[in-house]
């Protein structure tokens, strides 16, 4: 008989507040809401004395000694080990030693890979990477776009979406504000989300909307050279940078904007897009990686080439000046996104649990005859 009564997590939580973090920290309230029993092993916990941090070498000794301890003493009591994983060193260092340590105490595991890096990252270190993988019960992705990367290395994922929070992300009675239409952007600033086109493409919208304001809504890197870039184009009066906000505070700011741009060219499924899009507010995005799977174009979002400010720029524009196609984004974004709401995604996500668990048994049984 499969019991299912606490699931340790395995992954970031906020600060920052990355997708990831995100899905991490709401994944538990929601598993919650189950009554069951979850804890989180956390990936990115604060350094203890602080100023480790500040000591490259040192800092992955004293972040990875404490980790490695939480995962054994946490996996002990786990009816399910969710190891929610991503490329790059991340792998390395958190994903596959939380998988062979799950399945050393004899538990269940699943990967949830998420990330635009996939591919490149499997060219690179799949014989290592499958290595653990064939250790986990299951991969499950957020994505069908990742699910195919998965499939043409060979290996089955299942898709299991993003969670979104329906009391949170909501759409609100508004109309369009054509003399002052408020653009924003609601990702970090970073190399990979090109935020510096989205800049661009505003200051062309202003052109003929004097009155245009620009939010842009993340933190990072890139934020002194936006800022200089925004200060070029004369639009310091125009654009605002809020920094990181709540939860709470990125809901309203949705609900407040007349359109949301996203300029990403490495992407997956960004819960950026699925926001805005319960929020009723309209989306005009880059095509890149597996946003052409979750979104479709003039159909519940507008999509155009990576870097192109010009078309982005053109699509906003139309979209100011055609309240029909307005409304046809915004009725089709919000049927789009049902499938992120926690009562379908934890029918998919319940059966990937109790099938890891029955197998896990199955093995236990087998080893002991």
């Amino acid at each position: 008989m499969n019991t299912l009564k606490k699931v340790v997590i395995v992954g970031p939580l906020p600060p920052p507040a990355g997708g990831m973090a995100n899905q991490t920290r709401q994944l538990a309230e929601f598993l919650r809401s189950e009554q069951l029993d979850v804890d989180i092993v956390q990936v990115n916990a604060a350094y203890k004395p602080l100023w480790v941090g500040k000591v490259p070498i040192l800092r992955a000794f004293f972040r990875l000694i404490p980790y490695f301890y939480s995962l054994k003493k946490q996996c002990k009591s786990a009816d399910v080990v969710h190891v929610m994983a991503n490329s790059g060193w991340s792998w390395h260092l958190f994903a596959a030693p939380a998988i062979f340590i799950s399945r050393w105490l004899n538990k269940p595991v699943l990967v949830n890979y998420r990330g635009g890096y996939a591919r490149d990252f499997f060219d690179k270190s799949w014989s290592i990477v499958d290595k653990s993988l064939n250790r986990a019960h299951a991969v499950l992705v957020p994505s069908i776009f990742l699910q195919e990367v998965f499939d043409d290395f060979g290996k089955t994922a299942q898709v299991v979406p993003n969670v979104l929070d329906k009391n949170l992300f909501f759409a609100t009675e508004k109309l369009i504000n054509i003399e002052k239409p408020h653009l924003i952007v609601t990702r970090n600033l970073e190399t990979i989300y090109d935020v510096a086109t989205a800049i661009n493409a505003f200051a062309i919208v202003k052109e003929q909307y004097p009155q245009a304001q620009l939010s842009v809504a993340g933190t990072g890197p890139e934020l002194s050279s936006l800022q200089e870039q925004v200060k070029h184009l004369q639009l310091e009066k125009s654009v605002v940078f809020t920094g990181r906000l709540s939860p709470e505070e990125m809901a309203k700011l949705y609900q407040q904007a007349d359109v949301m741009l996203n300029t990403s060219t490495v992407d997956n499924t960004p819960n950026s897009i699925i926001e805005a899009l319960a929020c009723g507010t309209p989306v005009v995005s880059t095509n890149v990686g597996g946003i052409p799977k979750l979104v479709t174009h003039q159909h519940d979002a507008l999509l155009v080439e990576a870097g192109d400010d010009k078309q982005m720029a053109n699509w906003v524009i139309t979209l100011l000046k055609q309240e029909e196609l307005s409304a046809l984004l915004i009725k089709n974004g919000l049927a789009t996104i049902e499938k992120f709401y926690w009562s379908n995604v934890w029918q998919s996500l319940k059966a990937c649990y109790d099938g890891a668990i029955e197998n896990n048994n199955k093995n236990i049984t087998l080893k002991g005859n």
